[in-house]
């Protein structure tokens, strides 16, 4: 016996160690966003080939015919005056994001999109495309086999769709060919911007990397910047500064939000949320009109003409409901939701019922639409 209740503490003690401090701690890799350390959009203007049938109409996309033109024209092949009409070319445009630190060689993942009226990318090969940044500079050079997204196939009398065959990617189909200058081995300082700016998630950061470093080396600017001052850590570099940092468990304070989507009838919430004390009821009326209009003809031979007399028929139906409910302050919002359930209300009712609670000023909590 003394043995059983040994071995029990023994595996309470391990499955005790093995609970992490705080279900609720998140890295703050995730939570901030590193000053200087982004991507960059790159987007560039291209010829797919080798489509089977499925390119653009020339006379409907004369981009087509001139970037065509010009590829071979580099090429050495004098096309001034002819006429093309081929339907294995699509014009794209070609869309990538260059990740930070990115050296020159290395290779991205692009997309590739038709700009014309072309039916499918499918099989197609993007011929070498420059990549440009904003300040007009090319970094990459893209050019591979598209693997698209979708299916079409038509016969004469229709045809069928399936996805966007219209659009697809490359992987790693484009070759960084400069590098962006950052001097990030320099810095001094460094500012982390939080992705939900939030006062109490700030100053939980600060005081995390503080507790880390025992001494004070980030400072809360405001709800959505933490300063880091590099030079105070006593890091060989900002490299290993951030590589330290990025770590570090914090338990992020959220604000109270519902999210509807009106569309689908989905209905998002935070545990945060609460309601004070109001009464709901909630019933359907349904206004039905419908229109029979009867045709009266003349008998054979008779002089006569042919009438339409009007039969309308409408009615008004409306449901019992779910009566006069009370609900009691600080109930939140899961409760609600589950005693709407258990009445049988239906998502879309539940939507039009959290929409007159926070106009009544009895939700407490963000109310997002969508």
């Amino acid at each position: 016996m003394i043995k059983l209740l040994k071995n029990i503490l023994i595996s309470l003690a391990v499955f005790t160690l093995a609970i992490p401090a705080s279900a609720g701690s998140i890295r703050i890799k995730d939570l901030v966003e590193f000053d200087g350390v982004r991507g960059n959009d790159l987007v560039g203007y291209g010829l797919v080939v080798g489509l089977n049938g499925t390119g653009d109409g020339i006379r409907n996309a004369p981009f087509t015919e001139e970037i065509m033109s010009n590829i071979l024209e580099r090429l050495g092949v004098n096309v001034t005056g002819e006429q093309f009409r081929p339907k294995n070319v699509a014009a794209v445009f070609v869309t990538a994001s260059l990740p930070p630190f990115s050296r020159a060689g290395g290779q991205i993942d692009v997309t590739v999109s038709a700009i014309g009226d072309a039916k499918s990318l499918l099989g197609g090969t993007l011929v070498m495309t420059p990549l440009n940044a904003a300040d007009g500079q090319i970094y990459a050079v893209a050019q591979g086999t598209i693997i698209a997204g979708g299916a079409a196939a038509e016969g004469d009398a229709g045809g069928v769709v399936q996805g966007v065959p219209t659009s697809g990617v490359i992987p790693a189909g484009a070759r960084v060919e400069r590098e962006i200058e950052f001097e990030f081995a320099s810095l001094e300082t460094m500012r982390l911007a939080l992705r939900e700016p939030d006062f109490t998630t700030a100053a939980r950061i600060e005081a995390a990397i503080n507790d880390s470093f025992g001494r004070s080396v980030a400072i809360m600017l405001d709800s959505g910047t933490v300063r880091l001052d590099i030079n105070r850590t006593q890091a060989r570099s900002p490299a290993h500064a951030l590589g330290r940092i990025e770590n570090i468990l914090v338990e992020p304070e959220r604000k109270a939000r519902v999210v509807v989507d009106q569309r689908s009838g989905t209905i998002v919430m935070g545990e945060d949320v609460r309601i004070s004390r109001v009464a709901v009821s909630q019933g359907n009326l349904t206004l039905r009109v419908e229109e029979a209009p009867l045709v009266v003809q003349p008998n054979p031979f008779a002089n006569g003409q042919t009438v339409v007399i009007p039969r309308t028929n409408a009615e008004i139906e409306e449901e019992p409901g779910i009566g006069l409910a009370e609900v009691p302050p600080g109930t939140s919002l899961s409760e609600v939701i589950a005693g709407l359930n258990a009445l049988g209300v239906s998502p879309r009712d539940m939507i039009d019922i959290l929409k007159s609670i926070k106009a009544a000023g009895a939700l407490h909590a963000e109310f997002v639409v969508r």
